[in-house]
């Protein structure tokens, strides 16, 4: 494999501690933690946080990089049709792990996305994460309401460039606006755009497009695999958590069973000690003789 000139160290070292599932993002974990390391950026934005797996990675690189960035996370966390409508145990979760972890640099706005729009002043985000309704007219309204919000050193990620069913159209406007931006993508864990908007984006970041250009396959290559690794994590542990699952299940069940089992018990013991059984036995004992 040839060397990109862009060193890797964080993308190879980096170790989320937050795995969830599901792990739709998974496989871009790697390269968020290395995006964050290389671009810095003081403001950080991701419209649909979901269970929190891209973003607590967003949050950690920050702080293990000690970045003096602030992170904020948009969704109304009740779903949609493309990732389902879900409780409030999801929102719950990811609060308290986010409150315990990076409530000094970052906040959970539990709003729309055109809501939180108006919160921001122009020109003032350096990293927006696009991962909300997929349709293409969604993944463009959203795209162009926050374009105003975007600094000069701006890049945009857009997450599933890759699925290509039902109506998912984030393949069609990832196609149509890297037309007009220094860009990459990756393949692999649904598709992964990265669009350079800014006109003066971090040298760094324009060093990691460029090897891109000239390496893209081996680089592709590379991130699979390493995001390969997050995602077999997060597969294990969703497996254990179904085993543990079903093991309580089936111990549960065992309970109920011997908890009837007793009772009934119990029932013939109290039959068997009962006057009327002691009564009626010559009976039973005659019925035994006859025909």
């Amino acid at each position: 494999m040839i060397a990109p000139p862009v060193a890797l160290d964080s993308a190879l070292l980096f170790a989320p501690e937050r795995i969830v599932w599901p792990a739709n993002w998974a496989g871009h974990i790697p390269f968020a933690a290395l995006l964050i390391a290389r671009h810095k950026p003081r403001v950080l934005v991701e419209l649909g946080t979901h269970n929190g797996f891209s973003y607590s990675a967003f949050c950690q690189a920050v702080q293990e990089n000690s970045l003096n960035t602030y992170c904020h996370a948009v969704d109304t966390w009740e779903g949609d049709e493309h990732s389902g409508y879900y409780g409030e145990h999801i929102y719950q979760d990811i609060k308290r792990w986010h409150d315990a972890r990076f409530a000094a640099f970052s906040t959970l706005h539990r709003t729309t996305f055109d809501e939180a729009a108006t919160a921001f002043a122009p020109a003032s985000i350096d990293l927006l994460h696009i991962d909300g309704l997929h349709t293409y007219e969604a993944v463009r309204h959203d795209f162009y309401t926050w374009l105003p919000k975007l600094s000069s050193r701006a890049v945009v990620l857009f997450h599933d460039t890759e699925i290509r069913q039902a109506d998912f159209g984030v393949w069609q406007f990832w196609k149509e606006i890297s037309v007009d931006y220094p860009h990459f993508s990756f393949t692999h864990c649904n598709g992964l755009g990265v669009l350079l908007v800014g006109d003066h984006p971090p040298a760094e970041v324009k060093a990691l497009c460029k090897a891109f250009s000239l390496h893209g396959q081996h680089l592709q290559q590379l991130f699979a695999r390493l995001g390969g690794n997050v995602e077999w994590q997060a597969r294990s542990r969703e497996l254990k958590r179904q085993l543990d699952q079903q093991r309580e299940h089936d111990e549960r069940e065992k309970k109920v069973l011997r908890q009837q089992l007793d009772h009934a018990c119990m029932n013939i013991q109290k039959l068997l000690n009962s006057r009327s059984w002691r009564i009626t036995r010559p009976l039973r004992a005659l019925g035994r003789w006859v025909p």
